[in-house]
């Protein structure tokens, strides 16, 4: 089971704020995301900027495409992304279209998704889902729970590589333990922190100490 990668995701409303954000822990993340509200409100300027300042560092474009898979992502590639998102309801040629121009290819779990949707996707050759607590969900009082996990276990056994988001703070990632998850996605977790920089730092630390191993070699979370 490999270390959890951890990302931040910029959905600031300019690029200005994203710029800001970034500068504080751009050093500390693996995965720097130009979020949608970032994506809509400044296009792909977002993702060149984040580029010029991160060159060694993977990117994403959350455009959440539901359409002209190829020429979005052709977009977003010729931008800087490595990586890109389709929404879940997209169909098969779209995101097989996406999937030609950019490294990778997130698919977003939104809605009435299924397992039997989600084996279409793997055969078709995508291996990376989104699986989300939506920040409307979030608001409405909805919080993470078993009905999740036990989700995102069958997705891992399927193959995918699993990311998860959705008001995620350090406190929550205990709930994942012995899940391999692939990445996990902090927005305000991190950005709205009194000190982003620390609060980055103590989300990779909690990571560490949920998946890392501990002296025999072990995975810590069988201790």
């Amino acid at each position: 089971m490999a270390l959890p990668k951890l990302q931040i995701a910029l959905d600031n409303g300019m690029l200005s704020e994203a710029l800001a954000s970034i500068s504080q822990v751009g050093d500390e993340v693996d995965v720097i995301e130009a979020g949608t509200i970032l994506c809509l409100a400044e296009g792909m300027e977002a993702v060149r900027c984040l580029r010029a300042l991160y060159p060694e560092k993977t990117i994403l474009a959350d455009t959440k495409c539901a359409d002209a898979g190829g020429t979005v992502a052709k977009n977003c590639a010729d931008a800087g992304a490595d990586w890109m998102t389709v929404i879940c309801c997209a169909t098969i040629p779209t995101m097989q279209a996406a999937l030609k121009e950019v490294q990778d290819l997130q698919v977003e779990l939104y809605g009435d998704w299924t397992f039997e949707l989600a084996a279409e996707w793997k055969q078709a050759g995508l291996t990376q889902v989104v699986y989300h607590q939506s920040r409307d969900a979030l608001l409405a009082g909805e919080t993470w729970g078993e009905k999740d996990l036990a989700k995102i276990r069958r997705l891992v056994e399927m193959g995918f590589k699993v990311s998860v988001t959705g008001g995620l703070e350090v406190e929550t990632l205990p709930l994942f333990a012995g899940i391999d998850v692939f990445t996990f996605i902090a927005g305000r977790g991190i950005r709205d922190a009194a000190d982003p920089r620390q609060a980055a730092r103590e989300f990779k630390a909690e990571i560490a100490r949920i998946w890392g191993l501990d002296a025999n070699g072990e995975p810590s979370w069988n201790l």
